[in-house]
C-alpha cells in the first residue's frame, strides 16, 4: 500500500468510523485486523467501538497480541471486558496479561459479577444487530451463527446503544427489505448487570420473555439471559444453599451462638476504642481554650454531628456506586470532585444557618465566625473522606463495608474538633466574653 493510499485510508477511518466499521464487518477478521493495524491506536479503537461485538472480538483474536492489547488499553474498560468475554479463556488470559496491571484488574473485576446477579447469569456471547439491518440480511447472519441459540434479536443504534428487541418469528415472517427497527417490539425490557436474580425471575415471569438483554449503565448490551440458563443457575443456587445449610456459615446470624458475635465484633470494637482515644487526644490539645471559653465545649457536638452526617451521606452514595458498579476505582477523582462540590455548597448553607443561631444564642460575632469557617471546612473534609475511604479500601483489596464507617468517624471527629478548637484558639481575642 502506497503512502498516499495509507493516508487516505487513515483519514477515512478517522472521519467516518461508523461507515468504516460497516466495511470492516464485511471483511474477514484477519483483514479487519490488518486495516486497524495501519492507523493510530486511538483511531482503530474508535472504529472498533462501531463494529458488532462478535466481529470486533474476532478481530482482536486474529490480530497480534501486541496490537490487540494496544487497542484494549485505549478502549473503555467496560467495552474491553465485553469483547474479551467473547474470546476463549486462553486468549482472554493472554491479552489481559499484556495490559498494565491496574487496567487488567479493573477489566477482570468487570468480567466477574457476584453470584445471584444478572451479570453472573448472562451469556456474554450475545449477537447484536443494527436497527437499520434488513430482515433478509439478519436471517443470512443468523445462518452463519448456526451454533448460537437465538430466540430474540437484540438491536443497537448507530452509537452501539441498546435499541430494542425483535422476535425471531417476526423476522422470519417479515419482507426481506424491511428493517429490524420497523419490527422491534414496542416494549423494550432489559436489566442491568447487578440486578438481583429474584428480580430477573420476576421480570421473565411477568412479561413471559424467552430472553432478557443485560445492558450496562452506558446503554451498551453486555449479555443476554435465556430461560434455560436461568433455570440451571437457580438449581445450582439451590444446591449451594443446601451445602451451606449442612456445613454452616461463617457469617453471624440473628440466632447464632453468642461467641460468634463476640468473635466477629470485638476486634472492631477495640479498633473503634483506639480511634475514639485519638479524637479525645485532639480535644485534649485545646484544654486551655475549652476551660477559658465554655461555649466552645457546648458547640463541639454540633460540628462533629454535622460533619459525621455529611461524611455518612457521601460514604453511602459511594458505597452504593461501588456495589452496583455504577462507578469504578479509576473514576475516584470524578467522585471526589463531585462530593467536594456537594460538601462545599451544603457546608456554606449549613454554616450560614448555624452561625446565625450561634450569634442569637451567644451574642458573639467571633464565635459565629469560628462556627461558620469550621462548619465549612469540616463538612468539605467529611465529604472528601466519605468518597475516598471506600475507594482506597477497594484499591487495597479490603472490604469497605467493614472498615469504612470506623475510619470515617475518626476522620470527621479529628478534623471537626481540630478545626473548631484550632480556630477558637487563633481567634481567642474575638471570643472574649463568651
Amino acid at each position: 500500500m502506497s503512502s498516499a493510499t495509507a493516508s487516505l485510508v487513515q483519514q477515512f477511518l478517522s472521519l467516518y468510523p461508523g461507515e468504516a466499521a460497516r466495511e470492516i464487518e464485511s471483511a474477514t477478521p484477519e483483514e479487519g485486523g490488518r486495516a486497524l493495524a495501519g492507523v493510530p491506536t486511538r483511531t482503530g479503537a474508535t472504529v472498533l467501538r462501531y463494529i458488532q461485538p462478535d466481529h470486533a472480538a474476532a478481530i482482536l483474536s486474529a490480530a497480534g497480541d501486541e496490537e490487540a492489547t494496544q487497542l484494549l488499553a485505549v478502549l473503555d474498560p467496560a467495552l474491553a471486558a465485553n469483547l474479551l468475554a467473547r474470546l476463549s479463556d486462553e486468549t482472554r488470559t493472554r491479552l489481559l496479561g499484556g495490559l498494565p496491571s491496574s487496567l487488567a484488574e479493573e477489566i477482570a473485576s468487570i468480567l466477574t459479577f457476584p453470584a445471584g446477579t444478572a451479570g453472573n447469569l448472562m451469556d456474554a456471547r450475545v449477537a447484536v444487530f443494527d436497527s437499520e439491518t434488513t430482515a433478509g440480511a439478519a436471517l443470512e447472519r443468523i445462518r452463519e451463527l448456526g451454533e448460537r441459540r437465538i430466540a430474540d434479536l437484540v438491536l443497537t443504534d448507530e452509537e452501539g446503544a441498546f435499541d430494542g428487541v425483535v422476535r425471531l418469528q417476526d423476522v422470519v415472517s417479515a419482507l426481506p427489505h424491511q428493517s429490524l427497527g420497523e419490527l422491534k417490539s414496542p416494549r423494550a425490557v432489559f436489566v442491568e448487570p447487578m440486578t438481583p436474580r429474584e428480580e430477573v425471575v420476576e421480570i421473565l415471569n411477568k412479561y413471559r420473555l424467552s430472553s432478557l438483554p443485560v445492558v450496562d449503565l452506558q446503554g451498551h448490551v453486555v449479555g443476554i439471559i435465556r430461560q434455560a440458563g436461568l433455570l440451571e443457575a437457580a438449581q445450582e443456587d439451590a444446591i449451594t444453599d443446601l451445602q451451606q445449610m449442612v456445613g454452616g456459615s461463617s457469617e453471624e446470624r440473628a440466632l447464632s451462638p453468642p461467641w460468634v458475635g463476640v468473635r466477629s465484633r470485638l476486634p472492631w470494637l477495640n479498633i473503634n476504642l483506639v480511634t475514639a482515644f485519638l479524637a479525645a487526644s485532639v480535644v485534649g490539645l485545646f484544654e486551655s481554650t475549652i476551660a477559658r471559653f465554655t461555649a466552645v465545649a457546648v458547640l463541639l457536638p454540633v460540628v462533629a454531628g454535622q460533619s459525621g452526617n455529611t461524611g455518612a451521606q457521601a460514604l453511602a452514595v459511594t458505597m452504593r456506586g461501588l456495589a452496583l458498579r455504577e462507578i469504578r476505582v479509576s473514576q475516584g477523582f470524578r467522585v471526589l470532585m463531585k462530593e467536594l462540590t456537594v460538601g462545599l455548597v451544603n457546608g456554606v448553607a449549613i454554616a450560614v444557618v448555624t452561625s446565625i443561631g450561634v450569634y442569637v444564642w451567644a451574642r458573639n460575632l467571633g464565635l459565629s465566625l469560628v462556627m461558620f469557617v469550621a462548619m465549612i471546612i469540616s463538612m468539605v473534609a467529611a465529604s472528601a473522606a466519605g468518597a475516598l475511604i471506600p475507594i482506597i479500601l477497594v484499591k487495597l483489596k479490603r472490604d469497605p463495608a467493614t472498615a469504612s464507617s470506623i475510619i470515617l468517624t475518626t476522620v470527621t471527629d479529628v478534623v471537626g474538633f481540630f478545626t473548631f478548637l484550632g480556630l477558637a484558639t487563633l481567634l481567642a481575642d474575638m471570643l472574649a466574653g463568651t
